[in-house]
């Protein structure tokens, strides 16, 4: 779609979620992984979206797939860029580079529970954004890159750290 179409999307979805806020609530659509074989996962959409994670071999997978935190990044990445596409359609800003990076370290230890005191979790998560268009200046960049950021769902979320719940059905 081209920025005009997006911008017009965009503007029409505003208008109507001004005049029907009650509609801006949305439950999402869920994500089911189920095991094929080994460490290898499946993961299937609503729409019947495909997709597979897998583990290294040194951790007992195939690497047949990205790792399930390659995953975390990528949505953080994509979802990143993806507002930043819309904002600037949104400002007339023609994008000519858009590059959303995100990178982070973890600690084994915590994923083989072989020390206590270690987390699992991912840590030092960074986001590099390499950005270019003719009609913005270097700050107008720089503010839509952090509008953007401080705006992408899947980043928000990260920062915020929702509570979880945790469902167990055996059987």
């Amino acid at each position: 779609m081209s920025i005009t179409g997006i911008r017009e999307a965009l503007d029409t979805l505003g208008r109507k979620l001004a005049e029907q806020p009650e509609r801006a609530r949305v439950k999402n659509a869920a994500a089911t992984a189920s095991l094929e074989a080994g460490l290898r996962c499946r993961l299937v959409g609503p729409n019947g979206e495909t997709a597979a994670t897998d583990m290294p071999p040194a951790m007992g997978g195939a690497g047949s797939a990205p790792n399930p935190g390659w995953y975390m990044r990528a949505a953080l990445a994509s979802c990143c860029a993806t507002v930043i596409a819309m904002r600037a359609a949104k400002q007339g800003i023609v994008l000519k580079t858009l590059e959303v990076t995100v990178e982070s370290e973890s600690d084994s230890r915590g994923l083989l529970g072989t020390d206590p005191a270690i987390s699992a979790a991912l840590s030092g998560l960074r986001t590099r954004i390499r950005i270019a268009a003719d009609n913005a200046s270097p700050q107008q960049l720089q503010d839509l890159a952090r509008w953007a950021d401080g705006h992408s769902p899947v980043g928000c979320t990260v920062r915020e750290a929702p509570r979880m719940s945790l469902d167990i059905t055996v059987g």
